[in-house]
Protein backbone atom coordinates (compact mmCIF):
# COMPACT_ATOMS: atom_id res chain seq x y z
CA UNK A 1 0.00 0.00 0.00
CA UNK A 2 3.06 2.57 0.87
CA UNK A 3 4.41 2.11 -2.63
CA UNK A 4 1.06 2.69 -4.14
CA UNK A 5 0.79 5.66 -2.33
CA UNK A 6 4.16 6.82 -3.51
CA UNK A 7 3.76 6.06 -7.09
CA UNK A 8 0.24 7.72 -6.69
CA UNK A 9 2.51 11.20 -5.28
CA UNK A 10 5.25 10.87 -7.98
CA UNK A 11 3.38 11.09 -11.17
CA UNK A 12 0.61 13.43 -9.49
CA UNK A 13 0.08 16.96 -11.70
CA UNK A 14 -0.25 18.43 -7.98
CA UNK A 15 3.55 18.47 -7.16
CA UNK A 16 7.14 19.08 -8.95
CA UNK A 17 8.91 16.02 -7.97
CA UNK A 18 10.96 14.59 -10.61
CA UNK A 19 12.87 12.01 -8.78
CA UNK A 20 11.69 8.94 -10.35
CA UNK A 21 12.37 6.97 -13.84
CA UNK A 22 12.11 8.73 -17.52
CA UNK A 23 8.74 6.83 -18.45
CA UNK A 24 7.14 7.75 -15.18
CA UNK A 25 8.19 11.50 -15.81
CA UNK A 26 6.72 11.57 -19.10
CA UNK A 27 3.59 10.28 -17.80
CA UNK A 28 3.47 12.33 -15.29
CA UNK A 29 3.83 14.92 -18.09
CA UNK A 30 0.99 14.26 -19.59
CA UNK A 31 -1.43 14.00 -16.56
CA UNK A 32 0.08 17.70 -15.91
CA UNK A 33 -0.78 18.52 -19.72
CA UNK A 34 -4.44 17.29 -19.25
CA UNK A 35 -5.60 18.60 -15.83
CA UNK A 36 -4.26 22.02 -16.53
CA UNK A 37 -6.29 21.81 -20.01
CA UNK A 38 -9.64 20.18 -18.79
CA UNK A 39 -9.54 22.78 -15.23
CA UNK A 40 -9.18 25.39 -17.38
CA UNK A 41 -11.75 25.06 -20.08
CA UNK A 42 -13.88 23.86 -17.23
CA UNK A 43 -13.51 27.25 -15.14
CA UNK A 44 -13.74 29.03 -18.53
CA UNK A 45 -16.90 27.29 -19.36
CA UNK A 46 -18.46 28.72 -16.09
CA UNK A 47 -17.54 32.01 -16.92
CA UNK A 48 -19.14 31.62 -20.38
CA UNK A 49 -21.97 30.98 -18.63
CA UNK A 50 -22.13 33.34 -15.53
CA UNK A 51 -22.03 36.17 -18.37
CA UNK A 52 -24.49 35.14 -20.08
CA UNK A 53 -26.81 35.22 -16.72
CA UNK A 54 -25.31 38.47 -15.46
CA UNK A 55 -26.79 39.81 -19.29
CA UNK A 56 -30.06 38.76 -18.13
CA UNK A 57 -29.78 35.11 -20.49
CA UNK A 58 -30.21 31.62 -19.54
CA UNK A 59 -28.54 29.70 -21.55
CA UNK A 60 -30.15 26.77 -19.65
CA UNK A 61 -33.29 27.66 -21.61
CA UNK A 62 -31.47 28.62 -25.20
CA UNK A 63 -30.96 31.80 -24.25
CA UNK A 64 -28.16 32.82 -26.14
CA UNK A 65 -25.85 35.92 -27.64
CA UNK A 66 -25.67 35.96 -31.42
CA UNK A 67 -23.13 33.38 -33.14
CA UNK A 68 -20.53 36.52 -33.38
CA UNK A 69 -20.64 37.34 -29.67
CA UNK A 70 -20.49 34.15 -28.34
CA UNK A 71 -17.13 33.57 -30.75
CA UNK A 72 -15.60 36.80 -29.29
CA UNK A 73 -16.38 35.66 -25.78
CA UNK A 74 -14.92 32.30 -26.20
CA UNK A 75 -11.90 33.70 -28.09
CA UNK A 76 -11.54 36.08 -25.23
CA UNK A 77 -11.75 33.86 -22.82
CA UNK A 78 -9.15 31.48 -23.81
CA UNK A 79 -7.11 34.46 -22.32
CA UNK A 80 -8.46 33.84 -18.96
CA UNK A 81 -7.90 30.44 -19.20
CA UNK A 82 -4.48 31.12 -19.84
CA UNK A 83 -4.26 32.78 -16.83
CA UNK A 84 -6.06 29.65 -15.25
CA UNK A 85 -2.83 27.24 -16.52
CA UNK A 86 -0.42 29.96 -15.40
CA UNK A 87 -1.58 30.21 -11.81
CA UNK A 88 -1.96 26.06 -11.74
CA UNK A 89 1.99 26.32 -13.02
CA UNK A 90 2.75 28.87 -10.19
CA UNK A 91 0.82 26.86 -7.37
CA UNK A 92 1.97 23.33 -8.30
CA UNK A 93 5.20 23.18 -10.39
CA UNK A 94 6.58 26.11 -8.47
CA UNK A 95 8.00 27.56 -11.31
CA UNK A 96 8.12 30.93 -13.13
CA UNK A 97 6.74 32.28 -16.62
CA UNK A 98 10.40 31.79 -17.86
CA UNK A 99 10.53 28.68 -17.13
CA UNK A 100 6.74 28.01 -19.17
CA UNK A 101 8.68 29.46 -21.88
CA UNK A 102 8.05 33.58 -22.23
CA UNK A 103 12.20 33.86 -22.04
CA UNK A 104 14.01 36.10 -23.52
CA UNK A 105 12.82 38.78 -26.03
CA UNK A 106 9.21 38.65 -26.96
CA UNK A 107 10.46 39.90 -30.68
CA UNK A 108 10.69 36.36 -31.94
CA UNK A 109 6.83 36.58 -31.96
CA UNK A 110 6.81 38.85 -35.24
CA UNK A 111 9.15 36.03 -36.32
CA UNK A 112 7.05 33.55 -36.27
CA UNK A 113 4.22 35.50 -37.36
CA UNK A 114 5.93 36.01 -40.72
CA UNK A 115 7.34 32.33 -41.28
CA UNK A 116 3.39 31.55 -40.54
CA UNK A 117 2.37 34.09 -43.24
CA UNK A 118 5.05 32.93 -45.77
CA UNK A 119 4.11 29.35 -45.36
CA UNK A 120 0.41 30.39 -46.40
CA UNK A 121 1.59 32.39 -48.95
CA UNK A 122 3.14 29.61 -50.53
CA UNK A 123 0.11 26.82 -50.14
CA UNK A 124 -2.90 28.77 -50.58
CA UNK A 125 -2.23 29.88 -54.32
CA UNK A 126 -0.56 26.74 -55.14
CA UNK A 127 -4.03 24.75 -53.96
CA UNK A 128 -5.75 27.68 -56.23
CA UNK A 129 -4.01 26.60 -58.71
CA UNK A 130 -5.13 23.18 -58.64
CA UNK A 131 -8.50 24.25 -58.79
CA UNK A 132 -9.48 22.63 -55.92
CA UNK A 133 -10.04 26.66 -54.00
CA UNK A 134 -11.98 29.60 -55.89
CA UNK A 135 -11.06 32.55 -55.28
CA UNK A 136 -14.29 34.83 -55.73
CA UNK A 137 -13.33 37.78 -54.71
CA UNK A 138 -13.20 40.36 -51.95
CA UNK A 139 -16.78 40.65 -50.01
CA UNK A 140 -18.43 43.56 -50.74
CA UNK A 141 -19.67 44.04 -47.34
CA UNK A 142 -16.98 43.36 -44.45
CA UNK A 143 -17.01 43.12 -41.20
CA UNK A 144 -13.96 45.53 -39.98
CA UNK A 145 -14.56 45.81 -36.38
CA UNK A 146 -14.92 41.73 -36.30
CA UNK A 147 -11.70 41.00 -38.62
CA UNK A 148 -9.95 43.29 -36.19
CA UNK A 149 -11.21 41.54 -33.16
CA UNK A 150 -10.93 37.97 -33.88
CA UNK A 151 -7.17 39.20 -34.27
CA UNK A 152 -6.65 39.98 -30.76
CA UNK A 153 -9.51 36.11 -30.41
CA UNK A 154 -6.41 34.54 -31.89
CA UNK A 155 -3.53 35.94 -30.79
CA UNK A 156 -4.99 34.05 -27.24
CA UNK A 157 -6.12 31.52 -29.24
CA UNK A 158 -2.61 30.43 -30.76
CA UNK A 159 -1.27 31.20 -27.02
CA UNK A 160 -3.45 28.81 -25.18
CA UNK A 161 -2.47 25.98 -27.17
CA UNK A 162 1.06 26.66 -27.32
CA UNK A 163 1.59 27.12 -23.44
CA UNK A 164 -0.06 23.97 -22.94
CA UNK A 165 2.30 22.06 -25.66
CA UNK A 166 5.26 23.67 -26.42
CA UNK A 167 5.47 25.70 -22.79
CA UNK A 168 3.95 23.17 -19.85
CA UNK A 169 4.81 19.50 -22.10
CA UNK A 170 7.97 20.78 -23.92
CA UNK A 171 9.64 22.33 -21.02
CA UNK A 172 8.96 20.44 -18.29
CA UNK A 173 10.00 17.26 -20.84
CA UNK A 174 12.98 18.85 -22.45
CA UNK A 175 15.30 19.21 -18.94
CA UNK A 176 14.18 15.65 -17.83
CA UNK A 177 14.62 13.65 -20.77
CA UNK A 178 15.61 14.67 -24.60
CA UNK A 179 14.59 17.34 -27.12
CA UNK A 180 13.17 14.55 -29.54
CA UNK A 181 10.94 13.05 -26.73
CA UNK A 182 9.93 16.28 -25.65
CA UNK A 183 8.80 17.17 -29.39
CA UNK A 184 6.73 13.73 -30.12
CA UNK A 185 5.16 14.04 -27.02
CA UNK A 186 3.70 17.59 -27.69
CA UNK A 187 3.50 16.60 -30.90
CA UNK A 188 1.01 14.02 -29.63
CA UNK A 189 -0.96 16.13 -26.93
CA UNK A 190 -1.22 18.80 -29.33
CA UNK A 191 -3.08 15.91 -32.60
CA UNK A 192 -5.05 14.28 -29.86
CA UNK A 193 -7.83 16.97 -29.22
CA UNK A 194 -8.04 17.96 -32.90
CA UNK A 195 -8.85 14.77 -34.01
CA UNK A 196 -12.60 14.91 -32.62
CA UNK A 197 -13.38 17.67 -35.76
CA UNK A 198 -12.13 15.43 -38.52
CA UNK A 199 -14.13 13.44 -40.76
CA UNK A 200 -13.42 9.69 -40.97
CA UNK A 201 -15.69 9.08 -43.92
CA UNK A 202 -12.61 10.26 -46.16
CA UNK A 203 -10.18 7.92 -44.38
CA UNK A 204 -7.56 9.53 -46.88
CA UNK A 205 -8.12 13.73 -45.71
CA UNK A 206 -8.54 12.72 -42.32
CA UNK A 207 -5.17 10.63 -42.06
CA UNK A 208 -3.29 13.55 -44.08
CA UNK A 209 -4.94 16.17 -41.57
CA UNK A 210 -3.26 13.90 -38.71
CA UNK A 211 0.44 13.82 -40.13
CA UNK A 212 -0.29 17.89 -41.15
CA UNK A 213 -1.07 18.39 -37.10
CA UNK A 214 2.11 16.31 -36.58
CA UNK A 215 4.24 18.46 -38.60
CA UNK A 216 2.99 21.69 -37.95
CA UNK A 217 3.36 20.81 -34.92
CA UNK A 218 7.15 19.73 -35.14
CA UNK A 219 7.37 23.45 -36.54
CA UNK A 220 6.47 25.02 -33.44
CA UNK A 221 8.55 23.10 -31.00
CA UNK A 222 11.41 23.82 -33.51
CA UNK A 223 11.24 27.17 -33.36
CA UNK A 224 10.75 26.81 -29.57
CA UNK A 225 14.31 25.08 -29.85
CA UNK A 226 15.31 27.63 -32.12
CA UNK A 227 14.70 30.52 -30.04
CA UNK A 228 14.54 29.09 -26.75
CA UNK A 229 11.17 30.61 -25.69
CA UNK A 230 7.60 30.24 -27.20
CA UNK A 231 7.41 33.23 -28.50
CA UNK A 232 7.88 32.74 -32.17
CA UNK A 233 5.86 29.38 -31.72
CA UNK A 234 2.73 31.56 -30.24
CA UNK A 235 3.25 34.22 -33.49
CA UNK A 236 3.27 31.45 -36.02
CA UNK A 237 0.18 29.73 -34.58
CA UNK A 238 -1.93 32.49 -34.05
CA UNK A 239 -1.14 34.15 -37.11
CA UNK A 240 -1.74 30.64 -39.39
CA UNK A 241 -4.96 30.46 -37.73
CA UNK A 242 -6.08 33.92 -38.33
CA UNK A 243 -4.89 34.35 -41.98
CA UNK A 244 -6.87 31.28 -42.47
CA UNK A 245 -10.22 31.85 -40.64
CA UNK A 246 -10.77 35.99 -40.96
CA UNK A 247 -8.46 36.92 -43.85
CA UNK A 248 -9.11 33.92 -46.52
CA UNK A 249 -12.32 32.93 -44.94
CA UNK A 250 -11.19 29.68 -45.10
CA UNK A 251 -12.13 26.17 -42.93
CA UNK A 252 -10.07 26.10 -39.89
CA UNK A 253 -9.59 22.95 -38.47
CA UNK A 254 -13.09 21.84 -39.29
CA UNK A 255 -15.14 24.74 -38.70
CA UNK A 256 -16.78 26.46 -41.66
CA UNK A 257 -18.55 28.66 -39.71
CA UNK A 258 -16.84 32.09 -40.37
CA UNK A 259 -17.88 34.60 -38.63
CA UNK A 260 -16.26 37.59 -40.69
CA UNK A 261 -13.62 37.59 -43.16
CA UNK A 262 -11.69 39.81 -46.33
CA UNK A 263 -11.84 37.34 -49.18
CA UNK A 264 -14.41 35.09 -50.12
CA UNK A 265 -12.55 31.83 -51.44
CA UNK A 266 -14.67 28.63 -51.26
CA UNK A 267 -13.05 24.98 -51.61
CA UNK A 268 -13.92 22.78 -54.74
CA UNK A 269 -15.83 19.55 -54.02
CA UNK A 270 -13.70 17.81 -51.28
CA UNK A 271 -10.59 15.89 -51.94
CA UNK A 272 -6.84 15.45 -50.77
CA UNK A 273 -6.19 19.08 -52.30
CA UNK A 274 -8.67 20.97 -50.74
CA UNK A 275 -8.91 18.78 -47.79
CA UNK A 276 -12.62 19.19 -47.66
CA UNK A 277 -14.40 20.11 -44.85
CA UNK A 278 -11.18 20.32 -42.49
CA UNK A 279 -9.92 22.62 -44.63
CA UNK A 280 -6.38 22.63 -46.24
CA UNK A 281 -4.50 21.60 -43.10
CA UNK A 282 -5.99 18.60 -44.51
CA UNK A 283 -4.58 19.10 -47.73
CA UNK A 284 -1.48 17.04 -49.72
CA UNK A 285 -0.26 20.47 -50.18
CA UNK A 286 0.19 21.59 -47.11
CA UNK A 287 1.54 18.06 -46.53
CA UNK A 288 4.77 19.11 -48.69
CA UNK A 289 4.82 22.93 -48.18
CA UNK A 290 5.31 22.15 -44.12
CA UNK A 291 7.49 18.61 -44.78
CA UNK A 292 10.33 21.12 -46.68
CA UNK A 293 9.83 23.57 -43.58
CA UNK A 294 10.28 21.21 -41.21
CA UNK A 295 13.13 19.68 -42.90
CA UNK A 296 14.80 23.11 -43.38
CA UNK A 297 14.29 24.08 -39.75
CA UNK A 298 15.91 20.60 -38.16
CA UNK A 299 19.21 21.39 -40.33
CA UNK A 300 18.99 25.09 -39.40
CA UNK A 301 18.64 23.88 -35.56
CA UNK A 302 21.63 20.98 -36.52
CA UNK A 303 24.19 23.52 -38.44
CA UNK A 304 26.85 23.80 -36.16
CA UNK A 305 28.26 27.47 -36.70
CA UNK A 306 31.70 28.10 -38.57
CA UNK A 307 34.43 28.50 -36.34
CA UNK A 308 35.92 32.31 -36.76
Amino acid sequence: MNKIKEFIKKISPFNNRTDMPKILYVIKVILIFWVFKFGSELAGEGIVLAIHFACGKNPLQGEMFDNNTITLITYYGYGLMIGIIILLWKLFQRKTLADLGFSRSAGSYFAGAIAGAYLLVVIVPLTVLTGSIRYNGVFEKIDVAMVVLMLGGFVLQGALEEVLCRGIVQQLLQKKTSIPVAVGVSAALFTIPHISSMDFSAPAIAVTAVINLILISVIFSLLTVRFRSIWAACGMHSIWNYILYSILGLNLSGNDEIAASVFNMSSVGENILNGGVYGIEASIITTAVLGIAAVLLILFNTRKPKRT
